[in-house]
């Protein structure tokens, strides 16, 4: 992964209502490349992109958002974070850089915020147009996801433990645990992870972050909805050692999706992008073989 000192560096900032968001592109629009849009996983940030970074730059014009509460971004501590202001901004990004149309690949949170604009776009009120997706682990079922003690303990009313309980220690235990068994995060990929979280003193708010998963529940008919019903493109790229949105996901997605296609890493965990990134990039760069003809 790309030092996070060069990353931070690189940061522009865009003012998203009364917020800041930080933002990446890999440099200016080129006419031969096409847009392909990156949205992050909980509780993690956008740096997380830079392990597949350099080798999609050389076919796409890349773009990414912390979204607010992550990264570098805004941390407001009195805030209902929601999927439907995440999913605002990933149109407004687009549209301060002029953007009309773009690929996805969206990773853990980002897939729900990917299927609230695959279900805008079904709705005709996309400010873009979807031109495919790809996911990678994330809780596209909610019925699926298997969620994790740490998230158990920040939905329930001691939530605001969570944030004074976690230390680095704590968290490299949480990412091992999801992670493939010879594929785990290295220290530097800790320590990055860890100083991002505690940005804008973001550990006090890792509990609000997680209102996600009810969330998902809420509207499970429009963003299941959305998977069944579109006509852009998708794959599944998935690790299938994660206990969470695994291989148990991967066969739940052959069996809900029309046409489904899916790719399964079985000795990957959660983060596959960063665990086996060229084998990500091959399956997705596939995928765009596959949908171009």
């Amino acid at each position: 992964m790309r030092p996070l000192d060069e990353w931070r560096d690189a940061t522009q900032f865009m003012r998203f209502g009364e917020l800041q968001a930080a933002w990446w592109t890999s440099g200016e629009q080129d006419p031969d490349k096409p847009s392909l849009l990156l949205i992050h996983g909980y509780p993690t940030s956008s740096w997380d992109w830079t392990a597949v970074w350099p080798r999609l730059a050389e076919r796409f014009h890349l773009v990414a958002v912390d979204m607010i509460g992550f990264g570098l971004s805004d941390k407001p501590k009195h805030h209902r974070f929601s999927i439907m202001q995440q999913a605002d901004l990933q149109e407004a990004i687009l549209e301060h850089l002029g953007i009309g149309e773009a690929h996805l690949l969206v990773h853990d949170y980002g897939n729900t915020v990917a299927q609230e604009l695959l279900a805008r776009q079904i709705d005709r009120a996309l400010s873009f147009r979807i031109l495919s997706l790809v996911f990678l682990n994330g809780g596209l079922f909610p019925e699926q996801h298997r969620a994790r003690a740490s998230q158990k303990l920040g939905l329930s009313p001691l939530g605001p433990l969570l944030g004074s309980m976690m230390n680095k220690d704590r968290f490299r235990r949480a990412l091992d645990e999801v992670f493939g068994p010879e594929t785990k995060a290295s220290d530097g990929e800790i320590n990055g992870h860890w100083k991002l979280i505690n940005e804008r003193d973001g550990k006090k708010i890792l509990h609000k972050l997680l209102h996600y998963i009810p969330e998902r529940r809420a509207y499970r008919e429009r963003w299941v909805g959305a998977l069944k019903e579109t006509s852009v493109p998708l794959r599944l790229i998935d690790g299938g050692a994660d206990p969470v949105s695994g291989a148990h996901l991967y066969d739940y997605y052959l069996e809900q999706v029309p046409d489904a296609d899916a790719v399964l890493l079985p000795s990957v965990g959660h983060y596959p992008h960063t665990e086996a990134p060229d084998e990500v990039i091959d399956a997705f760069l596939d995928f765009h073989r596959r949908y171009s003809t």
